[in-house]
C-alpha cells in the first residue's frame, strides 16, 4: 500500500501509461482512517460493555434488550440521509462530518449522569444520530479522493484502521475493569478522550475538499463513464452530468435531482438487496450474549469477545476490499453474508467451548470485511459524483432501518422460543434471502473502469 504525498481529485485526466494509481491510497484515507480509528477505541468501549451491563446489571429481557439494540442499530437512519445531502449541497463533507463526530463525542461524557434505561437510550440516540450525520459525509470524502479502480481498496484501508480502534477500545474497557471492577464512569471517561482526539485530527489536519467540481466529474460519476444494462454489458453514455450553478459559479445539488437520483432504476436493485439482507442480520451484542449464555465464561471477559472479531476484520478488510475491486463488489458482498450464516448455525448449538466461539468471532469478522466498506463503494460507483453522499447514505439509511426491525423481531423471537432456536430461525431465512438478493445485484459491479477502451 502506497500512500500519496498531495490529494488528486479523482476526476482528473488518466494516468500516464505504466502508472499504478491502484497501489496507492490517498492522504485523506489515512487520515480518516485515523479519525475513525480514534472514535472506534472511544465508541467500542462503550459498546463492548453495553450488552452485559443492560441485561445483567440493569436487568433487561431479551425483549427489551432487542429494543435498546434497534435504537443502538437503527435510529441513525433518522439523519443518514440528511447528512449526506447537506454534505453534497455545500459540496464540503467535513463540515457535516465534523458536526457529526462532535455530537457523539458529547454523548461519551454525557453517560457519566445517566441512570436507568431511559437515560442510557437517551444518550444513546445522541451518540447514533451523530454517527449518521457523519458516516456518509466521510465515506463521500474517501470516494472523492479515490480513482475508481481502487475504491475498494481504499475503503478497505479506512476500514482497516476503523477496525484496528474498534479491536483496541474493548481491550481498552477490559482492561480498565481489570483494575477497578465495577467502574463503568471511568470506561466513558476514557472513552471521551479519545473522541475529543479523534475529532481533533479532523478539525486540524483532514483537508476540506470538494467533493463536486463544477463539471462534475469524479470517481463516482456514471454519467460521464459507463452504463450497466440489466444483463450486466456495459454501454456507453454520452450525456454529460449536469449541476445546477449558484451565481457564485459553483454546483448546487437540488432536492429534487437527489431524491430522483437515490430513487432511480440505478439504485433501486442494490437498495433493496441491502433491505432484505439487513432485515437478517442480528446485532452482535445478540450474538455475544448467545455465546454467554452457552458458555458461562465470566463476565469480565465479555468486552474481549468485541476483540476476536474486529481483529479478524482488521486483517481481512484490505484484502477482502482488493477483491471486490478485482472479482466484483456484489459478489464478495454475497459471500460475506454467507459468511454470516455459518456464524448463526454455530453459535446456536447447545454447547460450544473456546474453538466453536473463535470460530464464531471468525466468522463475524469475515461477514464485516466483506460487507462493511464493500457497500459503499458498490453504491458510490452508481450515482453522480455531486450526489455521491446522498446515494451512499441512501443505502447505509436502508441498512440500519432493516436491522432496526431484525433487532426488536430477534429480542422477542429468544424471549418466544430460546437463543438457540431463534438463531437457527433467521439463518434459515438468511440462507433463503441470499439468492434473492444475488438476483437483485446481478451486473451491478460490471461498470468498466475510467479510461480504459
Amino acid at each position: 500500500m502506497y500512500v500519496s504525498l498531495r490529494d488528486k481529485p479523482a476526476g482528473d485526466a488518466p494516468p500516464a501509461a505504466g502508472r499504478v494509481v491502484a497501489r496507492r491510497v490517498s492522504s485523506t484515507v489515512v487520515l480518516l482512517g485515523v479519525v475513525s480509528l480514534l472514535t472506534d477505541v472511544s465508541s467500542e468501549m462503550v459498546a463492548s460493555i453495553m450488552p452485559l451491563y443492560l441485561t445483567a446489571v440493569v436487568g433487561l429481557s431479551p425483549a427489551a434488550y432487542g429494543f435498546w439494540d434497534g435504537i443502538y442499530q437503527g435510529v441513525s437512519a433518522v439523519v443518514r440521509i440528511a447528512g449526506g445531502y447537506a454534505a453534497d449541497r455545500r459540496e464540503h463533507p467535513k463540515l457535516v462530518a465534523v458536526l457529526g463526530y462532535g455530537v457523539s463525542a458529547l454523548s461519551r461524557i454525557a453517560m457519566l449522569p445517566a441512570q436507568g434505561f431511559a437515560a442510557i437510550t437517551a444518550v444513546t440516540t445522541a451518540d447514533r444520530l451523530g454517527k449518521g450525520l457523519r458516516t456518509a459525509p466521510r465515506d463521500a470524502l474517501i470516494a472523492a479522493s479515490s480513482p475508481p479502480e481502487s475504491l475498494g481498496r481504499s475503503f478497505g484501508v479506512h476500514r482497516a484502521l476503523d477496525t484496528f480502534g474498534a479491536a483496541l477500545g474493548p481491550l481498552v474497557a477490559f482492561a480498565l475493569l481489570w483494575t477497578v471492577p465495577g467502574s463503568y464512569d471511568s470506561v466513558f471517561v476514557v472513552s471521551f478522550g479519545f473522541a475529543t482526539a479523534g475529532l481533533a485530527v479532523l478539525l486540524l489536519l483532514v483537508p476540506n475538499l470538494r467533493t463536486a467540481t463544477g463539471t462534475a466529474a469524479g470517481a463516482g460519476d456514471v454519467r460521464s463513464e459507463e452504463r450497466s444494462d440489466e444483463d450486466g454489458r456495459s454501454r456507453a453514455d454520452p450525456r454529460p452530468a449536469r449541476a445546477k450553478r449558484a451565481p457564485d459559479g459553483k454546483a448546487r445539488v437540488g432536492l429534487r435531482r437527489v431524491v430522483r437520483e437515490i430513487s432511480g432504476r440505478k439504485l433501486r436493485r442494490p437498495l433493496l438487496a441491502a433491505g432484505l439482507l439487513g432485515l437478517l442480520t442480528v446485532g452482535d451484542g445478540f450474538i455475544y450474549l448467545s455465546l454467554q449464555d452457552r458458555d458461562d465464561f465470566a463476565a469480565l471477559y465479555f468486552p474481549l469477545l468485541y476483540i476476536g472479531t474486529n481483529a479478524v476484520y482488521l486483517v481481512l478488510a484490505v484484502p477482502f476490499g482488493r477483491l471486490a475491486d478485482r472479482v466484483g463488489r456484489a459478489r464478495v458482498l454475497i459471500g460475506g453474508h454467507l459468511a454470516l450464516v455459518a456464524g448463526y448455525l454455530l453459535a446456536a448449538r447447545p454447547s460450544g467451548g473456546l474453538v466453536s466461539t473463535l470460530a464464531v468471532l471468525a466468522l463475524l469478522g469475515t461477514f464485516y470485511a466483506a460487507t462493511d466498506g464493500v457497500l459503499p463503494a458498490l453504491i458510490s460507483r452508481l450515482v453522480p459524483a455531486e450526489t455521491r453522499g446522498s446515494g451512499i447514505a441512501a443505502a447505509q439509511t436502508v441498512v440500519a432501518l432493516a436491522r432496526f426491525a431484525a433487532s426488536l423481531g430477534f429480542g422477542i423471537l429468544w424471549q418466544l422460543t430460546g437463543r438457540g432456536a431463534a438463531l437457527l430461525v433467521v439463518a434459515a431465512a438468511l440462507l433463503a434471502a441470499i439468492p434473492a438478493a444475488a438476483w437483485l445485484l446481478r451486473g451491478i459491479s460490471h461498470e468498466r473502469k475510467v479510461g480504459t477502451a
